[in-house]
């Protein structure tokens, strides 16, 4: 994968990163002394998290993501090494595939169903990176699912690569190289402003700057979604892409996927 110059070998000797212009808490690196792909804090992110760690991109090239869930190589097992490049897939053709296998059994439609398509594009109606501060701002506040989410930078060229760099295997058994689903992100990026956000053991969650307005928008976005992660409706408590497209897409400013 192609991979921007590392600046976290630099917190070995200067741990809150003040040579990077940050003021990080107390965390740990993760990954070889000489190349490690994650830094994670020791303690719960909070709301303010995130502002302070968004000067890390411009200063660094390092990106935000909050961590939740319980933390540990073993349980999250993470492998850089066995992820291609997102550059080396083309979203339509990634979804096309999963749609294809998962789409005749799985969805209200005839098995001889084709794969729609991408679904356009949305304007911008808020400056991306704004909208992934509100959310992670969100999700930390106390009581929220994500309150004990731990703040993490990652060396990544863009949002959408950050399960690749650092290896995530959340969707394991969906699909084993995550890489192929971040060319998808990386789509969505530009398509929609996401951002990743959040990742658990087998959660993300994605900020969305330009969520679908209308039904009609939501259905088309939700059959990619459906490719992307299909225990989002098989499993979740929506009667189908229609429903799921009505309750979960249109306005939403977050899309969340969990793989069983």
């Amino acid at each position: 994968m192609a991979m921007i110059p590392n600046q976290l070998p630099r917190l070995v000797s200067d741990p809150t990163g003040r040579s990077l212009g940050l003021d990080l808490p107390p965390g740990a690196l993760t990954g070889l002394a000489d190349a490690p792909y994650l830094w994670s804090g020791h303690g719960a992110a909070g709301p303010a998290a995130w502002a302070a760690l968004r000067p890390a991109a411009r200063t660094a090239g390092l990106l935000p993501v909050l961590l939740g869930g319980e933390w540990g190589l073993d349980q999250w097992e993470l492998e850089p090494g066995r992820m291609s490049d997102p550059a080396d897939h083309d979203a339509d053709e990634v979804l096309a595939g999963f749609w294809e296998y998962y789409a005749a059994e799985e969805i209200e439609a005839s098995p001889a169903a084709d794969w729609p398509g991408l679904a356009p594009a949305q304007p911008l109606s808020t400056d991306p990176d704004r909208a992934a501060a509100d959310v992670a701002e969100l999700l930390t506040e106390p009581g929220f699912w994500l309150a004990d989410a731990r703040p993490a930078l990652v060396p990544a060229r863009r949002s959408a690569d950050i399960p690749a760099v650092i290896g995530w295997g959340g969707p394991l058994n969906h699909e084993n190289d995550v890489a192929r689903l971040c060319a998808v992100l990386r789509s969505w990026e530009d398509r929609f402003g996401a951002r990743v956000v959040a990742l658990t053991f087998a959660h993300l969650v994605v900020s969305v700057a330009a969520p679908p307005r209308t039904v009609a928008e939501a259905e088309a976005v939700a059959a990619e979604h459906f490719a992307f992660c299909p225990d989002n409706i098989t499993q979740g408590n929506h009667d189908g892409l229609r429903e799921y497209a009505r309750g979960a897409l249109v306005d939403a400013p977050v899309w969340s996927f969990w793989w069983d």
